[in-house]
This record gives structure tokens, C-alpha cells and sequence, in this order.
């Protein structure tokens, strides 16, 4: 009886810190419109998943024979099994959303397959990475190496186990799967058994390594069972490295790998909220208000190559290639679902509201391609570049698992409901074509609209009662421009952008209310006020089609190679790349609609470049299969050639060499690294004025590929601050040279030129061995160059 008053006294004290609380998906259907499209295309690529082999790693790794072969890939070489954690997540929120009978089949079928694995082993541990287990036990016997992607040798174990965790809690919370529910318990009482042997200083090195959201899941676990043991644990597995800047209220985030610390602040909001700890939860608003507002780029994402760049220097996002990863608007998406619960005032919803629509339409919606199916990792921002997708057999990223549960969950925020002082009152955050069944009131709604390609929506009430309907009045609406009427009959409104519009009635059925939001065309500048903008029409991202080769045959499906989620065509020069001409900036009336074409415009006179003439500006959501423009950069006509001939001098060397460069491994950066099959002892990483760096008291190795066998150049960067290291480079196991790292004027980081043996072959391996007494690198970069 305690046990279980405990529980209630968690649930309810996570209850009363809500303003509102979204409905469950199950009481949300999707109607026609573009988001019923994604999800239907979800859907028939979760079916054509093998199950059998997502299954694989779990079987093989708890010596049960599998049915199939795993997949390749990621799911092969390391991360074994995390896209099967994300898999079951992504069935259950499917189930939720549509109750389709095969999903809940495959559902069940995974969990009953899960289970034969985690019942052979005993001890609750369930996990497919390779030798996983027997690493991670070493931790209780005091062995532990830690580095930023890896424990005792193992890619990112608790991010992948953190996978699993999740899809048993998903399994148990949307389809009551009750063998779930204690699957996962087991789980986490391996979890507890293993962790009780860590000092509080193993345990910050070892949340070092990406962990996913161990603390989330953990206290979600408190939460179910009542059991304040598990809520012990969520709060060990907080990183204090990350939580407590953020608590000071601090943005130390430059150099992070972004999408590691975005599913630890969800824990913090977690923890915060079930142990009534403000501090916690102050920290999670903290991160969020700070990403948003100075990280985040037109589509609502964030980080370069994987990583948050300097907040005050946004040409990264402009020069790479490797832009906002999805992953990251994922997470960031559930961190502003519990924020807009958590806001007790009902002031910060608005906004919240306008960074979920604005992210919703413009990166995960676009981060699909329709039809086929298949799944975006990284949204390049650089003038004239693309996208590439996943296949179903072939990708099996971080992306591709996020990616499968994103579109199976389109109803998640549309509607929430609170109940202040006995006022019940239905709110309607974002205007998409579905219908609402309020079961607790006995209340259903429809809501019907072509938005965004027409600029209004209608309510219609099929089952009524008493409440207040409150209606989000839009950020990006004008004040005083929102009209709304009630069966016919105009209301006044006095709410302002941001705010909502409350209508408190006893509602009937057959009841309709008309919301008019008018939408205008706008730029908006790159977040560090350089001279980039992106253009919308009300909340939506507008791009162009760009072809600026001649019969240039683009590969837009991705295969099945360890960097294949990366668009590796040929880059633009972007002194090339269109651009707006204007002596003066106020030129939106220059853009002019399509008739007959929604959401389509064209700039007469206003884009100079080539086929700038037919250029149209269209969602960036409908844009696929195509290099694009989305950020332009503005000059006047006097300026034209000027700014040109800087942006060409200054790309000039760069461009060079990347054309010389074969193969390349950014030291210290996660995916880079592992992309490279990093291995190393005494290994160690961190980050100098914003450049990554690898060193190790042993050593670290990387391999790298040379197809087609043209590698003449090894060049690496040091840093005048490690003068005096000595350390071997050693090239496919024999030594190249002994290096004495240089000292010099400045902090620069530098580069030296290395020769390399001809005939290594197409898999080449470096490594860097310390002389007795030293340290190997530290290494800036790492470039195979040809001639």
C-alpha cells in the first residue's frame, strides 16, 4: 500500500505542475492535408522494415540463434540495435495514431522476440551491441574508460541501450503491452545493480560519452512503478558538466555535440517536475531559450557537422555542407511539448506553440521524401547544395530511427486541454485537418483547413459541452489582423500575437468556428545578423530549385556506406549562387504569387543569377530531389561584382582544397570519428577555442578510404600549445615518421604536409603512438590529400 501511494503521489505532483496537458495520440485522427500524406508514407516504411532482422543484434548478443541477418550499416558495425529501440517506439506511437492491427501485431511480435533475448541472460540486461554486456560489467569490477562517444571500447553504449529503454516504455504507454512494462523494469534494476558501484566521479566520466536519455527514461520509470530508487538513479545519470552552467543560467555549449545534450535537458525537465526540484527545471527552459532564440537557423534546427558553432559566427552553417541534423529538432520537439505543459501562466505558450509549428512544417515534414519514403540526417543551409535520403535496407542512422517515429506522432501537439479552477477549456495550438475525441468531457471536434495553402481553418463541433475554447493566435499574425466568427457571426478579438483567443460557451453540436490568420511574406536573417536570409510566408520556409550544372545527375538515395548520410556531390562555388539585388532591403512587394499554384512566388527583377528569370520560391517542405537556395545573400547593384569577387577569394583556397582532399576525419568530433572506425588507449578529447582535438597517452588510429588509390599527402593540424610532444605516425602498420610538435608565435593551429608510401592500397590506417613519457597529438585535423 505504500508502494502504490507513492506512485499516486508521483503522478499527481507531476500532474499539478502542468498549465496543460496534451491529449494522448489515441484521441487524435489525422484528416487529409500533408501531414496524413508523411504519416501514411511512415507507415508503409515501418512495414517494410524486417523485424526478424532489427531483432538480430538483441539474439545474437544473448546466444539465441537470430531468424535473419542483421541489417548493415550502422546496425553492424557498433550501434548494433539502437534502430530496433527506435523501431518499437515508432510502432507503438503508429498504433496510437491510427490503431492499425499489423502494427500492433509487429509490436507485440517485437516485444515477445525481446523477451526470449532478456529472458536467456537472467540478469534484465537487453541490448544488441556487440560484446556490450561484458564491457559494461567491467564497470563494476572498477574498470571503466570513458572518452566523448565511447565506454570501455564500446560506441555510445548507454545511447543505444537508452533505445531500447525507450521503446519498452513506449510499447508499455501506447499499446499496454504489459510484458513491456516489465521488461523494462528489469532493465532498470540491471541499470541500478551496475551503477551502484560508481563514485560520484565515475559516474560524471562516464556520462562523458553520449548516454541518449538515460536520466529520462529513468525517472519516467520512478513515475510508473512509484518507486523513488529509480528517480535516485535519473539524477546520477544527470550530467553535472551540462546542468550546472545551465542552472547559472550559462551558454556553454559552444563545441558540443548538439543532439548529446539536448535528451539530457528532457531529463532534467523530468526529473525536475517528479522531484519538485525548480532548479532542474529552470536549467531545461534555460537551454531551450537559448537555442531557440540565438542557435537556430529559418527551419527550426540547429548545430553544424553535429555540433553548436559559435553563436555569434553562423558562417558554418553557410560554408559546410553538413547542416542542422534532424535528430536534434526531434529531441528539441519533445523538450517544447513538456515546456508548454510546464508553463504555469499560459505566457510562454505562444511561443512555444510558434517554434513547434515553425519546426514541424519546415525540418521534420521536409525531412521526408514523399512517395518512397526514406529519411533525411543533415539539412544543409550552403547555397545550392541537397539533401540525400535513406532506403529502407540500406540507412540505418540516428535520423532514419527518430525519423520513423516523427511522423507517426503528427497529432502529439495539435490539441491540449487544462482545467483551471473547474473551467475546463480545450486548446488548439496548430491548424492541421484532424479530429478530436475529448473522452473525459464526452466532447468531439473537427477540425478542417487546406493550411498553410490557404490562410484559415474551421472548428466544427460534432459533440458539444461547456468549455473554452482557446485559439492560438499566431506569432507571425499581425496584431489585430486575426478574425475569428462564431457560426457566421464575427468575434471580437483583443488577444494579441502570441496569445490565444478565448471562447467560453456552452457548446452544441453543429457549432462552427471560422479562425482567418492572414499570412505575409518576410525575410528573416541569419540568427548571428550576417548578411543571409531566408524568406517566409507566415510560418512557413520558402526555397527555389537550383540546377547549376548542366545535366549534373544527382544520386539523391543515399547507400549503405558509413558516410552515406552525408550529400557528397560536387559543391558550389557561392560566388555562383543566386542572390538578391536591391539598393534597399524593403523589397517584399517584389514577390509576387502564382495564380492558381498555392504557396508559390516569383521575384521578378529582384534574383540575379543563373536561371534566376525562373526561379520560384516554393515550401521548403514541397522541395525534394534538388539542389535549393534557402538563405540568399543581399547585395545592392553598384556592390554586385565587388561582393562576388570577396565571397570568390575567399572561398578560393578552401574549395581548393577540398578538391585535393580524398578522405578526412575531424579528431574529437563524434561522428566523424566513428565513421572512421576510431580506436585508441589513453585516449582523450575535449575542445580549444572552438577546434576539437584528439590526444591519447598510448594512442588512437582511424581508418581511412582511397578508392582509387591516389593518396599522396597526409596533412595534420597541431596547435603551437603542445609543443614538445613526441609521438610516432604509424601508416598501415609501419612507421611513417617520429614528430616533435613545434612550438610558435600565437595560438594558431597549424598544419604539416606528411609524404606517404605509394601502393597502400584503398583502405588506408592511421595511427598515432606516444613516445614513452609523451602524448600523441594533439590532432587538429586530418586530411588524405592527392597530388
Amino acid at each position: 500500500m505504500k508502494l502504490k501511494n507513492l506512485a499516486i503521489a508521483l503522478a499527481l505532483s507531476a500532474m499539478s505542475a502542468q498549465a496543460a496537458s496534451l491529449f494522448p495520440l489515441s484521441d487524435v485522427r489525422l484528416l487529409p492535408g500533408p501531414f496524413l500524406e508523411a504519416q501514411q508514407t511512415d507507415l508503409q516504411y515501418l512495414l517494410a522494415m524486417d523485424a526478424d532482422r532489427l531483432l538480430a543484434p538483441y539474439l545474437r548478443e544473448a546466444g539465441v540463434t537470430p531468424v535473419k541477418d542483421s541489417y548493415g550499416n550502422w546496425e553492424s558495425s557498433g550501434l548494433d540495435g539502437h534502430v530496433g529501440g527506435h523501431y518499437l517506439s515508432a510502432l507503438a506511437l503508429m498504433y496510437a495514431s491510427t490503431g492499425d492491427a499489423e502494427v500492433l501485431r509487429r509490436l507485440n511480435y517485437f516485444v515477445a522476440q525481446l523477451k526470449v533475448a532478456q529472458d536467456r541472460q537472467h540478469d534484465g540486461y537487453l541490448g544488441g551491441i556487440p560484446g556490450g554486456k561484458a564491457a559494461l560489467e567491467q564497470i563494476a569490477q572498477g574498470k571503466l574508460q570513458a572518452d566523448n562517444f565511447s565506454v570501455n571500447g564500446k560506441w555510445v553504449p548507454w545511447y543505444n541501450l537508452h533505445k531500447t529503454y525507450a521503446g519498452l516504455y513506449d510499447a508499455w504507454r501506447l499499446a499496454d503491452n504489459a510484458d513491456a512494462r516489465a521488461m523494462l523494469v528489469k532493465m532498470a534494476d540491471w541499470a541500478l545493480a551496475l551503477a551502484q558501484h560508481l563514485s560520484p566521479q565515475q559516474m560524471e566520466a562516464m556520462l562523458r560519452s553520449e548516454h541518449g536519455g538515460m536520466n529520462e527514461v529513468l525517472a519516467q520509470v520512478s513515475q510508473m512503478t512509484g518507486d523513488p530508487k529509480y528517480l535516485d538513479l535519473a539524477k546520477r545519470f544527470s550530467h553535472q558538466a551540462i546542468l550546472l552552467p545551465l542552472e547559472q543560467k550559462r551558454d556553454a555549449l559552444t563545441g558540443l555535440h548538439a543532439n548529446t545534450q539536448i535528451p539530457k535537458v528532457i531529463g532534467f525537465h523530468r526529473i525536475g517536475t517528479l522531484a519538485g526540484d525548480a532548479q532542474y527545471k529552470e536549467a531545461a527552459k534555460f537551454f531551450w531559450q537559448t537555442v531557440v532564440d540565438h542557435r537556430t537557423v529559418a527551419i527550426g534546427g540547429n548545430s553544424v557537422k553535429e555540433h553548436f558553432h559559435d553563436d555569434k559566427d553562423f558562417k558554418p552553417m553557410v560554408d559546410e555542407v553538413e547542416g542542422p541534423e534532424t535528430c536534434n529538432t526531434y529531441n528539441m520537439l519533445k523538450l517544447t511539448e513538456l515546456l508548454y505543459e510546464d508553463d504555469l501562466q499560459g505566457t510562454q505558450q505562444g511561443k512555444y506553440a510558434d517554434y513547434y509549428e515553425r519546426a514541424l512544417y519546415n525540418h521534420i515534414l521536409s525531412s521526408q521524401r514523399p512517395g518512397t519514403g526514406g529519411f533525411v540526417y543533415f539539412t544543409p543551409m550552403r547555397p545550392n547544395h541537397y539533401r540525400v535520403y535513406s532506403q529502407v535496407d540500406k540507412g540505418m542512422w540516428c535520423c532514419v530511427g527518430s525519423g520513423i517515429e516523427s511522423h507517426a506522432k503528427y497529432g502529439e501537439f495539435i490539441y491540449a486541454h487544462d482545467d483551471d479552477q473547474g473551467d475546463a477549456a480545450l486548446l488548439v495550438n496548430l491548424y492541421i485537418p484532424s479530429t478530436l475525441e475529448w473522452k473525459e468531457k464526452g466532447v468531439r471536434l473537427r477540425q478542417e483547413t487546406r493550411f498553410p495553402d490557404e490562410d484559415r481553418s474551421t472548428i466544427t463541433v460534432e459533440r458539444g459541452g461547456a468549455f473554452t475554447l482557446k485559439l492560438r493566435y499566431p506569432g507571425w499574425v499581425a496584431k489585430g489582423a486575426l478574425a475569428v466568427r462564431v457560426n457566421g457571426k464575427p468575434v471580437k478579438v483583443t488577444a494579441q500575437p502570441g496569445g490565444q483567443v478565448a471562447l467560453k460557451r456552452n457548446w452544441v453540436a453543429g457549432d462552427k468556428v471560422q479562425i482567418h490568420m492572414p499570412m505575409t511574406t518576410r525575410l528573416e536573417q541569419m540568427p548571428d545578423r550576417s548578411n543571409y536570409y531566408a524568406v517566409l510566408h507566415g510560418p512557413i520556409v520558402l526555397a527555389a530549385k537550383t540546377q547549376p550544372f548542366a545535366n549534373e545527375k544527382l544520386n539523391f538515395l543515399a547507400d549503405d556506406s558509413r558516410m552515406g548520410h552525408i550529400a557528397q556531390g560536387q559543391v558550389c562555388p557561392q560566388e555562383a549562387s543566386p542572390l538578391f539585388v536591391s539598393d534597399s532591403k524593403a523589397f517584399m512587394s517584389k514577390f509576387k504569387p502564382v495564380k492558381g499554384e498555392p504557396l508559390t512566388f516569383t521575384a521578378p527583377g529582384l534574383v540575379q543569377g543563373k536561371d534566376a528569370a525562373s526561379m520560384r520560391f516554393i515550401p521548403f517542405f514541397r522541395l525534394h530531389d534538388s539542389r535549393y537556395m534557402l538563405y540568399w545573400q543581399h547585395t545592392t547593384p553598384a556592390n554586385l561584382a565587388l561582393m562576388r569577387e570577396a565571397t570568390a577569394k575567399a572561398e578560393a583556397e578552401r574549395l581548393a582544397l577540398d578538391a585535393r582532399t580524398i578522405d578526412q576525419v575531424a579528431p574529437g568530433e563524434q561522428q566523424p570519428e566513428s565513421d572512421h572506425f576510431f580506436k585508441g588507449e589513453g585516449a582523450d578529447a575535449g575542445v580549444n577555442k572552438g577546434r576539437h582535438w584528439r590526444h591519447a597517452t598510448g594512442w588512437f588510429s582511424y581508418e581511412l578510404n582511397d578508392r582509387e588509390q591516389r593518396a599522396r599527402v597526409l596533412r595534420l593540424a597541431f596547435s603551437p600549445g603542445d609543443a614538445g610532444r613526441k609521438f610516432d605516425i604509424v601508416v598501415n602498420g609501419q612507421l611513417l615518421q617520429t614528430v616533435e610538435l613545434a612550438g610558435g608565435q600565437g595560438d594558431a593551429v597549424y598544419t604539416r604536409d606528411f609524404t606517404l608510401p605509394v601502393g597502400l592500397g584503398t583502405n588506408i590506417s592511421v595511427k598515432f603512438v606516444a613516445q614513452p613519457g609523451s602524448i600523441a597529438g594533439g590532432l587538429y585535423g586530418l586530411r588524405l590529400l592527392k597530388d
